[in-house]
Parts: structure tokens; sequence; C-alpha cells
């Protein structure tokens, strides 16, 4: 006889997946003549040929819309320097980009100066789980430079300290 399971509160998945520490990311896209941006700790590579990787937003986020109009986004690593930017693109109803220091990608894609890293990508699919819509791209290029990364861990921003 089969025994049902039943599911975990969300509150104490979300309590239980912080002990995981992750990096900070900043997705952004350019839409119908505006700026869009996100903070997503959900980033991860998915295959290297060809380059691909995923993230995760809120379905009906103003973000994830925009980057399903558009096809295209940009992935900015934060670097440790930079969780007053991660904190930020969290707020809804403000204007996420003014005043910051932006580069733009080829293409028109608002960059963060200063990221550890950037990636800009084209949307390869867009897949639907639970309350968010899993965002695959395709990566179309990339540039580093050397700085520590943000780490995010139980609800707080920290630091990465190499071993050894």
């Amino acid at each position: 006889m089969n025994k049902q399971v039943s599911s975990i509160d969300p509150k104490r998945f979300r309590s239980v997946m912080g002990a995981f520490a992750t990096g900070v990311a900043i997705v952004t896209t350019a839409s119908k003549g505006e700026w869009f941006g996100a903070t997503v700790n959900s980033l991860t590579s998915v295959s290297l040929e060809p380059c691909m990787l995923l993230f995760c937003v809120s379905d009906g986020s103003t973000t994830g819309l925009a980057i399903r109009s558009s096809g295209r986004f940009a992935v900015n690593i934060l670097g440790q320097h930079q969780s007053d930017l991660s904190a930020r693109f969290t707020e809804s109803g403000t204007d996420r980009f003014k005043g910051l220091a932006l580069d733009l990608s080829a293409d028109g894609l608002p960059l963060l100066k200063g990221a550890a890293a950037q990636l800009c990508c084209r949307v390869a699919a867009i897949h639907r789980g639970g309350d968010h819509d899993i965002i695959l791209g395709e990566v179309l290029s990339g540039e580093d430079i050397a700085c520590n990364p943000l780490v995010f861990h139980k609800g707080t921003y920290g630091s990465f300290q190499r071993a050894g």
C-alpha cells in the first residue's frame, strides 16, 4: 500500500534551502525602451556544448515578462562589494537603475559596472516550475574580473574565503 507523503511546509523548505550557500547575480534586460532587472541566486551552468545556463524568476515578475518579450538577457554576477545592489534589485516600485554606473552590451543590455562577471544570453527556453519560471539561456559572450564573489547564506550576505 502506497503512503502519501505530505509536502514540507514552504517556510521550513526555505529555511532548509538557506543552508546552501549561493552566489548572487542580477539579471537584466531591455524591452520596449525600458530596462528591467532582478536579483537571483538560482543561477547554474547547464551545458558546455552549447554553453547554456539557467536561473529562476517568480511567475509574472516584470523582469521575467520583459525577458520573455525581448528574448535576451544579461547576467551580472556580483562581487563582495555589491551587496547594496543585490538588495536594491529586490525592491519593487523603484527605479532600480537610477544613478548606477552602467555599460551597455553590443545589443543594448544594461551591464552593471564592477560586477565579478557578466554574461550576455539569448533565451533558449522557458519552463514553468511551481510558482517560478525557469529561464534557460544560450550564452553568447562573457567577461570576468578579479574580485571576490558575493555570497548569500541563511538570509544574509557574506564573503568567500579560499581554503588552504
